[in-house]
C-alpha cells in the first residue's frame, strides 16, 4: 500500500472542498484530495445539484483570484434587486413587499446567481490544468493519527497520506468532524425544500423574490434565459409530509399550485428541470479544530438556504483558512497558532449567522396570524429604517 507526502489532505467533493482544492493548488500548496464520488457536471444526469447559489462579492473575489470566474461569469445571472412579498390565506393574497437595491449599498449587484451543477461542471474543468491537485475520485477518509508534526490520513483503499493539515469538507455527516472527537449541535425544523427549475412569461429582471406564506420562503431566483424564455430557480420550503407530497405531484397539478404560490408575480410557471427534495436543519459544530484538523463549510455549519448564506459561509471559512495558510507558510501549515485563530474568527461570525437564519426560518414557516404579522411588521422595519435595511444588507453581502 501506498504512502503519499502532502501539504493538505481535503475530504469531500463538493463546491467547497473543489473549490478549496484549487484555491490551496493556486496558492502552492501540494493537496490531496479524496470523495467517494466523482462530481455530477451535467444539469440532466442523475444525482445532478439543481440548487442554485447567489454568489455574494467576496466569493466573487475569491473565484477570480483562483482563476474560476473566466470559466463561470457567462453563465452568471447578476441580482440586482432583492424583493420580499409578505403573503397570508391560500390562494396567496400579498399583503405588501418591498425591493431591496444593490445600488444603496454602492454596488451594482448583491451577488450572481449559478447554478450548482455548473460550478462544480466550472471547478472540473480548471482543476484539471491546476499542478500540485491530485484528485482521487472513489476513494474515502477512513482514520488519521495527529502528530506534532503532521498527520497519517488512512484510506479506503488502503493507501495512506502524510499531510500537514486535513480539511474537512465532507459534509454535514462528516467522517474527518468524528475522527476528530468533534460533536455538533442540530436542530431540525420538520422541513424540507423543494429546488427545480422554471420558465415565465414575464422577465425576471434580475430581480431575486423571496414571498412568504407558511412553510418557509418560496425563492425565484433569475437565471439565464431557456430555450428562448425567461427563466428562474426555484427554493421552495415546506413542512416534510407537504414537500414530499408535491415532489411526487403530476406536472400539470404542480405547475399550478407552485404558480399559484409565486402569485403569478412572473406569470404562470412551467416546470424545466425534475424536483430534487433537501432535508432543512441547522448545525453547528462544537469547534472548527482540533491537532492538525480543520472543519469548513457543512462538516462545520449547515444553514437553512434562507438569504444566500449557506454555500457563501463555506467560501468565507475557505477564504480565512487559505489566508491563515499562506500567512503560517509551510513551516507553519496546521500548527495550533493558525488553527485557534481559525477558530476564533469564523466561529463568532457562524454563530451569528446560524442563530439569525433560526430565527428567520422560525419566523417564516409559522402558519400562525400573530406570528405573521410580527413577519410583516419585521419586513417593513427592515426596509424602512435606513440604517437597520444598511447593516442587514452589509451583513447578508458578506461584508
Amino acid at each position: 500500500m501506498a504512502r503519499t507526502q502532502t501539504d493538505i489532505l481535503i475530504a469531500g467533493g463538493g463546491i467547497a472542498g473543489l473549490t478549496a482544492a484549487l484555491a490551496f493548488g493556486r496558492a502552492g500548496f501540494r493537496t490531496v484530495l479524496v470523495s467517494p464520488e466523482p462530481p455530477v457536471t451535467e444539469g440532466n444526469d442523475d444525482g445532478s445539484d439543481l440548487r442554485s447559489t447567489a454568489f455574494l462579492q467576496p466569493a466573487k473575489n475569491l473565484f477570480e483570484q483562483i482563476g474560476l470566474w473566466d470559466d463561470l461569469a457567462e453563465t452568471a445571472t447578476p441580482l440586482n434587486i432583492l424583493r420580499v412579498v409578505d403573503t397570508v390565506n391560500w390562494p396567496p393574497q400579498i399583503r405588501d413587499s418591498r425591493e431591496f437595491l444593490a445600488t444603496d449599498m454602492g454596488e451594482q449587484s448583491f451577488g450572481w446567481n449559478l447554478m450548482n451543477w455548473r460550478v462544480l461542471q466550472g471547478l472540473a474543468r480548471v482543476l484539471k490544468a491546476q499542478q500540485g491537485v491530485d484528485l482521487r475520485f472513489g476513494t474515502s477518509f477512513v482514520s488519521m493519527v495527529a502528530r506534532d508534526s503532521g498527520v497519517i490520513v488512512r484510506l479506503s483503499n488502503g493507501d495512506s497520506v502524510a499531510a500537514k493539515l486535513v480539511i474537512a469538507a465532507d459534509g454535514r455527516n462528516s467522517a474527518v468532524r468524528e475522527a476528530a472527537g468533534i460533536g455538533v449541535k442540530t436542530t431540525r425544523y420538520g422541513q424540507k425544500t423543494l429546488a427545480f427549475v422554471v420558465s415565465h412569461a414575464k422577465p425576471h429582471a434580475n430581480v431575486s423574490t423571496e414571498i412568504y406564506n407558511q412553510g418557509g420562503p418560496f425563492t425565484l431566483v433569475p437565471l439565464p434565459d431557456l430555450d428562448g424564455q425567461p427563466a428562474s430557480a426555484v427554493v421552495w420550503m415546506n413542512r416534510g409530509p407537504r414537500a414530499e407530497e408535491l415532489a411526487a405531484m403530476e406536472q400539470t397539478a404542480f405547475e399550478a399550485r407552485m404558480s399559484e404560490r409565486s402569485c403569478y408575480i412572473l406569470g404562470p410557471l412551467h416546470l424545466k428541470s425534475e424536483r430534487r427534495l433537501w432535508p432543512i436543519i441547522s448545525q453547528r459544530a462544537e469547534r472548527l479544530s482540533a491537532p492538525r484538523v480543520a472543519l469548513m463549510a457543512e462538516a462545520a455549519h449547515v444553514i437553512p438556504p434562507i438569504g444566500a448564506q449557506g454555500l457563501n459561509t463555506s467560501l468565507n471559512d475557505l477564504i480565512l483558512l487559505r489566508d491563515l495558510a499562506l500567512m503560517a507558510g509551510h513551516d507553519g501549515l496546521g500548527c495550533e497558532k493558525m488553527l485557534a485563530e481559525y477558530d476564533r474568527k469564523r466561529g463568532a461570525d457562524i454563530r451569528k449567522r446560524v442563530q439569525a437564519i433560526d430565527l428567520f426560518n422560525r419566523v417564516t414557516r409559522s402558519p400562525h396570524p400573530q406570528v405573521q404579522n410580527l413577519r410583516l411588521t419585521g419586513m417593513k422595519a427592515a426596509h424602512d429604517l435606513t440604517s437597520l435595511r444598511h447593516a442587514i444588507m452589509r451583513a447578508g453581502m458578506g461584508h
